[in-house]
């Protein structure tokens, strides 16, 4: 059986099973959270409400499940062990990173974990990668030798990983972010023949889109950095086992300029807003530190009423980053 057909026999219940434990496990996790007060204040809201947090976990519990009903399929029905190293040295990947997520979600975003601290313990998110010496070290006809997975390999899982949650702060904005790349991804991933990949980044989006009807405007959980750290190493970890770096990163745009804007603020600028009494947004600063407060000026610029809402801001950045994946697609495929 090829790969194609072995793809279409398993895709949709595997995708199916994804979303559907999100789903169901989401709701679970918000009375939970309420109850043993695991919460954080709803920033951009003119009342103080109160959401639950680190609702990433029902996503990492759907995409998990959906990813071992996967090998399971493979391993049983159909007698083939293919990539199957490279799907758990991935889920070792995506589980470390979730860790350190958690440890940032506990301790809160105003503390957190120290930077250096948090990019040590990511480090080791990148040590299955660099173990299985994934990814191919022939980069823009040069031969790096080891110097890709001693060096390269981490640099790419930390910086996706780290950066990931630099454009958040918004309903709905992470876990929409995160259904356009890995959907970019899924798609190039397909187009380029790495079809394990593909059912493992759709799995993912499915979570995302089931979460995401909790986590859209106005928002009924928070995805917290288990989520984001999750989604950004996976994103890492698909552009170097699938060899698709050049696309990957273009498809990354976004977050290196937000990056940019936050050094600009030496990383201790919020991307929040301020709420005004009306609902609507303001700049926090005088000055321009994330893709949020750009979005802010072009609302204010573009509609009549020259004010910008929560709502509408990450339908700018969402808007942004299809066109970045559209550019993309014409350039690299």
């Amino acid at each position: 059986m090829d790969g194609l057909t072995f793809l279409g026999i398993l895709f949709i219940p595997i995708v199916l099973l994804s979303f559907l434990i999100t789903l169901l496990v989401t709701p679970v996790w918000i009375r939970r959270a309420k109850k043993e007060k695991l919460t954080g204040k709803d920033i951009h809201k003119t009342k103080k409400i109160m959401i639950p947090e680190s609702g990433g976990i029902a996503v990492l519990v759907g995409f998990i499940i959906g990813v071992f009903l996967y090998i399971a399929i493979k391993t049983f029905f159909f007698g083939t062990e293919v990539n199957l190293i490279n799907i758990l040295g991935l889920l070792c990947v995506l589980f470390f990173a979730a860790i350190v997520g958690l440890f940032d979600d506990l301790l809160g975003w105003k503390r957190g974990l120290k930077n250096s601290t948090r990019l040590a313990l990511l480090l080791f998110a990148a040590i299955p990668l660099m173990a299985l010496n994934s990814g191919t070290s022939n980069v823009l006809g040069i031969n790096l030798g080891l110097f890709y997975p001693i060096l390269l390999v981490p640099i790419a899982i930390i910086g996706t990983t780290a950066t990931f949650n630099f454009v958040a702060g918004y309903n709905g904005l992470e876990s929409s972010q995160g259904i356009l790349i890995l959907g970019a991804l899924s798609v190039v991933t397909f187009i380029t023949g790495s079809l394990w990949l593909t059912v493992i980044s759709a799995c993912m989006v499915a979570s995302l889109v089931a979460f995401y009807l909790f986590n859209k405007y106005p928002a009924k959980v928070f995805p917290g950095d288990i989520m984001t750290y999750t989604v950004g190493a996976l994103i890492g970890a698909m552009a170097i086992m699938g060899n698709m770096e050049k696309i990957a990163l273009f498809f990354f745009i976004p977050y290196i300029i937000e990056v940019f804007l936050k050094l600009r603020g030496r990383l201790q600028k919020q991307s929040f807003g301020k709420v005004q009494k009306d609902g609507s947004i303001e700049l926090m600063y005088p000055k321009v530190y994330s893709l949020t407060h750009v979005a802010i000026i072009i609302l204010k610029k573009i509609k009549p009423s020259h004010k910008a809402y929560e709502w509408e801001i990450p339908l700018v950045i969402n808007i942004f980053q299809i066109i970045v994946i559209l550019v993309g697609f014409i350039l690299f495929l």
